[in-house]
């Protein structure tokens, strides 16, 4: 009987032990966070891409009365005399000029277009949650990391969740989800994960 009682306890804590693993390697595939993106390299020259709601300056020689400021619509598009609605989301200044120029080939000859960005609205990350001082948007001017971002808000709170933080980021028509840990960044243990913020990305600090 001690020998039956002692296989079947054997059997048993052979079965949970079996059980506690299976579930910490659930676990562990389910928090890995993803691989870190391709970061790109700084000071690299890179043609700027139209968003909403970019001020932009569209000036044609010698017609001042279709020159002028124009916002990017939420649609996308801005709105010019002579032409229909003109895509610009998406679209570099120079392509953008291009198609202006095609478009009003139809009304004056040999039409000169000039594009200025006046104002990059659209070149922004959020910087949201109750573990920094506030929330708001951070124009990336330069260079900007996650930790620019953060300290351009105020900085942590006292009751920040310092290893939780998220950069949200859409690639592909699909939401990616970084970690960026601060105290295993300080220690030297995560160096690359300070990423360089792209526009649109969503710092996310809970508390």
């Amino acid at each position: 009987m001690k020998s039956f009682a002692g296989s079947r306890g054997g059997r048993a804590l052979r079965a949970v032990a079996s059980l506690v693993l299976l579930a910490s390697l659930a676990h562990g595939c389910r928090s890995a966070p993803p691989q870190l993106p391709p970061e790109r390299v700084v000071g690299e020259v890179q043609d700027y891409v139209i968003g909403v709601p970019d001020l932009i300056r569209v000036h044609v020689w010698k017609q001042d009365e279709i020159s002028g400021d124009v916002v990017v619509r939420p649609d996308g598009k801005i709105s010019l005399p002579l032409l229909q609605d003109v895509q610009a989301e998406g679209r570099t200044p120079a392509q953008l000029r291009e198609d202006i120029a095609e478009q009003l080939s139809e009304f004056i000859v040999a039409p000169q277009v000039n594009i200025i960005v006046r104002e990059m609205r659209s070149n922004i990350v959020s910087v949201v949650g109750g573990g920094v001082a506030r929330s708001g948007v951070v124009p990336l001017m330069r260079n900007t990391r996650v930790l620019d971002a953060i300290a351009s808000m105020g900085g942590f709170t006292p009751f920040a969740k310092k290893g939780d933080i998220r950069v949200l980021r859409e690639v592909d028509g699909r939401q990616i989800e970084y970690i960026f840990d601060y105290s295993a960044f300080i220690g030297g243990r995560a160096p690359n994960t300070n990423l360089l913020l792209e526009p649109g990305d969503t710092i996310v600090v809970p508390d």
